[in-house]
């Protein structure tokens, strides 16, 4: 059974320094995973029901609208996870429009935790590396435009690709 995610990707060079500043954390995933926000964690889809799935992230993308999005400095989920994140700190609501319209239909699935969207950059590594992350990102910040997301697919070898843009075009809305 495939196992899928959507995200917005964060886009260069940004998310190739982000990508490279969680690897230096130590953190094993950096490699594996683009930098992203995001929108629909990983979940196992039944092989023939991906083109209900696609479909219904075509149907999303067409109703939303490109939005500014601003990172900008650090966060953390400890003691509740072992996590170190850049905050998003303009496009919140946006990303909760998106993530509520994803998780409908066909992708509707039980969260874990409250939605918060935000850019993972250490994850599952010593104190003192979730430290450093948080004081070398403190004063991070970046602004784009998200003008698309994409599906991802995890492969046999663990890494995460996009298979798939959607265009936010608000055709619909």
């Amino acid at each position: 059974m495939p196992t899928i995610g959507v995200s917005i990707a964060v886009p260069p060079p940004h998310g190739e320094m982000l990508r490279a500043k969680r690897s230096s954390f130590g953190d094993a995933e950096a490699q594996r995973i683009p930098t992203h926000i995001t929108l629909l964690p990983p979940t196992e889809v039944v092989a023939e029901e991906m083109a209900t799935a696609v479909d219904h992230l075509a149907e999303v993308s067409r109703a939303g609208h490109p939005f500014p999005m601003v990172l900008r400095g650090t966060g953390t989920f400890r003691p509740v996870s072992p996590v170190v994140f850049v905050q998003v700190s303009q496009g919140i609501a946006e990303c909760e429009v998106l993530e509520r319209a994803i998780r409908r239909g066909p992708l509707k699935r039980r969260r874990e935790y409250y939605y918060h969207p935000h850019v993972t950059v250490a994850h599952r590594v010593p104190e003192t590396c979730l430290e450093r992350a948080m004081k070398e990102l403190a004063d991070f910040e970046a602004s784009f435009e998200v003008a698309e997301f994409h599906l991802y697919e995890h492969g046999a070898d663990q890494v995460w690709r996009p298979v798939r843009a959607f265009e936010l075009d608000g055709a619909t809305g």
